[in-house]
């Protein structure tokens, strides 16, 4: 199928690994232009390279430590400068933190807050106003998490709140800027085989399999796909909703 993403700007934030790199993998595959963005320059650029090669796309790796003050901002503005503009957004970005409430620190919240929650604000509120300005047409992807809607019984209480703040959020954000033709919507994963999870795959996998009927965790590329529908033109009346990629782990 033909998603309708060739030629489409589209910055993908984490993207270096894990679910990030499938999803801008698969974009790029269908021809989307793309800034892959993580910590490491070297990755980063890396990756970029070999999207250009074979699949003869626009693609450009800037780091960005998204952890920091300012950092959002800094990357916006140089994917902009690399593309020459944007039309899809996904904050992919976010960390997992291990701690029970009992133990958590006011640091780790605040940090998984700002990480989770106020750098997809921020970018956000940057593709927007870009998009409105030029009277464009857009998507926003919000990578959230099943624990949203079910919580978290194994020490990621600031996690789980975090990305049912992005879910809120990127419902009232959809409601905002429908009538401007963005659309804005979110992913909910299960357990995926990435880095980010990889110690609790290791220690625990068969607890994670036992909770998902389909009786597995998903690879990165099964949850990217679903990511590279709502990014695609396929999804034009679809604003305001959530795809939960979980094998079932949530039903609704």
């Amino acid at each position: 199928m033909d998603y309708g993403l060739k030629g489409k700007n589209v910055l993908v934030t984490g993207s270096t690994k894990g679910l990030g790199e499938a999803i801008v993998r698969i974009l790029a595959g269908e021809g989307a232009n793309v800034i892959v963005s993580g910590r490491s320059e070297d990755l980063a650029k890396e990756l970029a390279e070999k999207y250009r090669k074979e699949y003869g796309v626009k693609a450009e790796g800037i780091p960005a430590d998204l952890g920091k003050k300012g950092a959002a901002e800094q990357l916006f503005a140089e994917s902009m400068e690399a593309l020459g503009g944007l039309d899809i957004l996904v904050n992919n970005a976010g960390i997992w933190p291990t701690a029970y409430v009992r133990e958590m620190t006011l640091e780790d919240f605040d940090r998984t807050i700002y990480m989770n929650l106020e750098v997809p604000f921020l970018l956000s509120k940057m593709m927007v106003n870009y998009l409105i300005g030029q009277e464009k047409k857009g998507k926003i992807v919000q990578i959230v998490s099943q624990a949203a809607f079910h919580g978290s019984t194994t020490g990621h209480a600031h996690y789980a709140a975090s990305k049912a703040g992005l879910v809120t959020f990127s419902r009232s954000l959809a409601r905002e800027v429908a009538g401007f033709g963005i659309n804005v919507n979110c992913v909910a994963p299960g357990m995926m085989e990435t880095p980010m999870v990889k110690d609790a795959l290791t220690d625990k996998r068969d607890y994670y399999n036992s909770r998902i009927p389909i009786g597995r965790v998903a690879t990165a590329d099964e949850v990217a796909y679903s990511v590279a529908f709502l990014a695609s033109d396929k999804s034009d009346y679809l604003t305001g909703i959530t795809i939960d990629a979980t094998g079932g782990m949530m039903m609704r």
